[in-house]
Order: C-alpha cells, then structure tokens, then sequence
C-alpha cells in the first residue's frame, strides 16, 4: 500500500527496518511509524476496545484518539501513530488494557 509513483511528489528509497509483529518478522522503512508500517503490510486491527472487544485501527494519525494503541516492547499502550519504527520492535495487538494473547 506504500505510494511508489506520483505525478507532482517523488519519493527516494528507504532503507528497510526489520521488526516482529504478532510473533512474525517483518519489514518497514526508515522513517516510518509503527502504525504507517503496518497499514502498509495491510493490518487494519491494531486493538480491540474495553468494554465491547470491538476492532480499532489506523484513525487519527496524530496521537489524539486511542484507536492505535498497541503493545511494544511488552509495554502497553503505546499510540503507533506517533512513536517511530525501530530496529527489532516487538509490536503485538493489544487485547484489554494490555494483555498479551
């Protein structure tokens, strides 16, 4: 889903940052959020709500909703949106208020 051609914008090649998501190695770019590497691997769950267990994903992209919170590293609650790609992350969706499954 990465944007490769544009008419007007051009866009040089990153290099590639390798990083587990649900146990699964993967692969984003440098430069990129958790959440943007994900939606380009085609992952739209990134949590599940409280109290009705309903799906969230990618929304506000800006740090202020709570739709992209995920477990990293083993810590809870990190918004994806916001916080950059690292070499060797272990992001996993979060389940509750951040219990692995």
């Amino acid at each position: 889903m990465r944007i490769k051609t544009h008419p007007i914008l051009s866009f040089e090649e990153k290099e590639d940052i390798v990083f587990t998501f649900e146990g699964q190695k993967v692969v984003g770019k440098k430069g990129d959020t958790i959440a943007s590497a994900l939606v380009n691997l085609g992952v739209d769950v990134f949590s599940y709500s409280i109290k009705l267990k309903r799906p969230r994903g990618f929304y506000c992209a800006i740090g202020n909703c709570a739709s992209c919170k995920m477990m990293v590293d083993g810590k809870p609650n990190i918004k994806t949106c916001i916080t950059k790609l690292e070499p060797n992350m272990d992001v996993r969706i979060q389940h509750d208020k951040g219990v692995y499954k």
